[in-house]
């Protein structure tokens, strides 16, 4: 099986997922509950990564760790260490915690993402895009 070598989430519409990588927070990666989300759900946006048994509200979906809640709490973490450190050492961290936002800002653009490519290169599948996925027990192509 050929492995592509570059993840892009879908950017062919907006959606809430690519929508609150404008405003990722780690809430999001383990509750799955948005408040952002829920507002661009009342709005009319719908969800691709949406858990189907809560039709109320927007709750993306935490039945397991799929690529694109990694990035979630991976970018959480991030932003919340570089807004403490910038607070207890230097305010230099706030240039990490920009940075970070500049890349969300960048995959809700453009659907590429470094963090993504990095998860997906050593085996974790996304949902957005189901037919790249692949597990590390499947993978030929090492």
């Amino acid at each position: 099986m050929s492995h592509p070598q570059v993840y892009i989430v879908p950017v062919d519409r907006w959606y809430i997922e690519r929508a609150v990588w404008l405003i990722a927070g780690l809430s999001v990666a383990f509750t799955g509950f948005c408040p952002v989300g829920n507002v661009l759900y009342r709005f009319g946006l719908r969800g691709l990564l949406a858990d189907p048994s809560r039709p109320a509200f927007y709750f993306m979906a935490t039945d397991r760790w799929y690529l694109e809640r990694r990035i979630y709490i991976t970018v959480g973490i991030n932003i919340t260490l570089g807004s403490l450190f910038s607070l207890v050492w230097s305010p230099w961290w706030l240039a990490f915690t920009g940075f970070v936002g500049v890349a969300m800002v960048w995959f809700a653009g453009t659907g590429f993402c470094i963090l993504a490519n990095v998860l997906y290169w050593i085996g974790c599948e996304p949902r957005l895009a189901p037919d790249l996925a692949h597990t590390c027990a499947r993978r030929e192509w090492i």
